[in-house]
């Protein structure tokens, strides 16, 4: 059921199910939405070498379904974020990108607001604390 995955630092989880929009399951090609951030995300990664530090994964349903275009950040002793509403292209990619090289940066994954891109403002869902910790 766990599949291990080789990079243990900051990592971009995309739901490779999760549908293309509110309305829309799939795209006009048949393709699910998180695919298409999937692609969007490592395209977008690969094009800039600030974001070498952050990997992108990939899994089956984040059971965030009431949403769509979800991604999890995490990072090994962070607190993690589920975020999702996102149109899959390249400017979504490129401010989760953007916030994921400030979550990295940042000591225990809090990022400040002002650093926040405007492209994830109003995205998260949810944010998890590390094993053996809860936020004060």
């Amino acid at each position: 059921m766990l599949r291990p995955v080789t990079d243990r630092g900051p990592a971009i989880v995309v739901c490779n199910s999760c549908r293309h929009s509110a309305d829309m399951r799939e795209d006009e090609q048949g393709r699910r939405g998180g695919m298409r951030l999937a692609d969007a995300l490592r395209i977008a990664r690969t094009a800039d070498v600030r974001y070498a530090g952050i990997d992108v994964q990939e899994m089956p349903c984040l059971f965030a379904c009431k949403e769509h275009c979800t991604i999890h950040l995490r990072a090994p002793g962070k607190l993690s974020y589920v975020l999702g509403r996102f149109t899959p292209d390249e400017q979504a990619a490129r401010a989760i990108l953007d916030y994921a090289v400030h979550y990295a940066a940042s000591e225990h994954g809090q990022v400040r607001y002002a650093d926040w891109p405007e492209g994830v403002k109003g995205h998260f869902i949810t944010r998890s604390p590390p094993e053996g910790y809860v936020v004060e």
